[in-house]
């Protein structure tokens, strides 16, 4: 990604938190830029597609296989993530700018994610288990890794801003370069250090006992950094700001689809492979590679544009969400895990709460697993549902926008 140099006259959050001055040594005094409606919509839409995904783990679903709608149903939701963590680095930058002072954005990055490591390990966890054993299963999910990336973010953002999007970038092309220590000194890597480096990039390494390792640091922080730098674009001009998302996005889309496609056909299939287009699409997500954010990032920073023009009730909608993840995200999973507990004993006479025991780690005979339609109609069922405690907490969060709300 290229960050396009600013137009003269333009100040960004790093020069007017530094008190410096744009050309002609007039003073930087711009006010805070409102909020950017078009980021609240698309994080929106990938918070609502995340629930198709948390119902299909409650559902019994596979992620993935070789008819389209198992397949697609997977697929779409994978644009989730790397838009909350890649917005999550575009929300600090943005965020920065409007505090004007590097050392209260540091701490606010620096509580936030504290927050969400430790509700990740408490609340959240409860949430998908309904299960109080802490001492058997613990998982370090995208919260968790959303939190680490934060804590990583506060000390990043005191680098220049051209020097946070480049180091990002380069986390995630060179990402395996992780995996090279603990490989080539195993003996180094065993015991303590080796349970710490799962945690940053998987390796083979034992975790720690009990501890189940979803998402790691790397190369999320660097998607995060780079997010950071992107808030650079979005601090232009509306038209020249539309015109380096789609530039920017159609880029990086049109790279996976040359690297993709060449990466297809130089690894021969076996004969019960899936389709082509099956394997084009199905990229390494755990750890995400750099195919599969290209994937995915690209049409997201290109839909920018659409979004910022968005208008009408579906819009509306999609922009309360975007205004709460947090607040959405610890209300959705609780939502889906009693509605399967519903759906369950509907359908069979009974809830089966053990097979929840340890999600999203989830596993039941075949026979119970939900069809698609199913899946979606609770879906749906979910998220109207969702939709009026969000549009409350929205309006309060709206209202209080400097108390500690802000955190969700």
């Amino acid at each position: 990604m290229t960050i396009p140099p600013l137009a003269p006259g333009t100040a960004t959050a790093g020069n007017t938190a530094a008190g410096a001055s744009v050309p002609g040594n007039t003073p930087a005094t711009t006010a805070p830029a409102p909020r950017l409606r078009s980021l609240d919509i698309l994080r929106g839409a990938v918070m609502i597609l995340m629930a198709i995904d948390h119902v299909r783990l409650y559902s019994g679903i596979p992620s993935g296989g070789h008819t389209p709608g198992v397949f697609f149903t997977r697929w779409i939701t994978h644009f989730c993530v790397p838009a909350f963590v890649f917005l999550a680095g575009t929300g600090a930058f943005l965020q920065g700018k409007k505090l004007g002072d590097k050392g209260q954005l540091a701490r606010y990055l620096l509580t936030r994610g504290i927050l969400l490591i430790l509700l990740e390990l408490t609340l959240i966890r409860l949430a998908w288990t309904f299960n109080l054993d802490y001492s058997n299963f613990l998982l370090a999910g995208v919260i968790w890794m959303l939190g680490c990336c934060m804590i990583l973010l506060a000390v990043l953002i005191w680098l220049p801003i051209d020097a946070i999007w480049r180091i990002g970038i380069m986390i995630i092309v060179f990402q395996d370069f992780f995996a090279w220590p603990p490989h080539h000194f195993p003996a180094t890597w065993q015991g303590p250090i080796g349970r710490v480096w799962e945690f940053i990039y998987p390796a083979g390494l034992e975790p720690p006992p009990g501890v189940n390792i979803l998402y790691v640091i790397v190369p999320w922080i660097g998607v995060m950094a780079a997010g950071y730098g992107f808030g650079l674009i979005l601090q232009r001009d509306p038209a020249s700001r539309r015109k380096w998302c789609l530039i920017t996005g159609l880029s990086l889309t049109a790279l996976f689809l040359v690297v993709g496609t060449i990466k297809l056909l130089t690894h021969p299939a076996a004969a019960d492979a899936p389709p082509a287009l099956f394997r084009l699409l199905n990229q390494t997500k755990y750890p995400a590679s750099p195919l599969y954010l290209l994937m995915t990032l690209g049409p997201l920073i290109a839909l920018l544009p659409a979004a910022e023009k968005a208008k009408g009730w579906i819009a509306r909608i999609l922009a309360t969400f975007g205004r709460v993840p947090l607040f959405y995200y610890l209300l959705h999973i609780p939502l889906i895990h009693v509605a399967a507990l519903i759906t369950n004993y509907l359908r069979v006479g009974n809830a089966h709460g053990a097979w929840y025991a340890t999600a999203p780690f989830t596993w039941f005979p075949e026979e119970y697993h939900w069809g698609l339609p199913l899946l979606y109609l609770v879906f749906m069922i979910v998220v109207v549902l969702l939709y009026f405690p969000c549009r409350w907490f929205a309006n309060l969060k709206a209202r209080r926008p400097d108390s500690w709300l802000r955190y969700f």
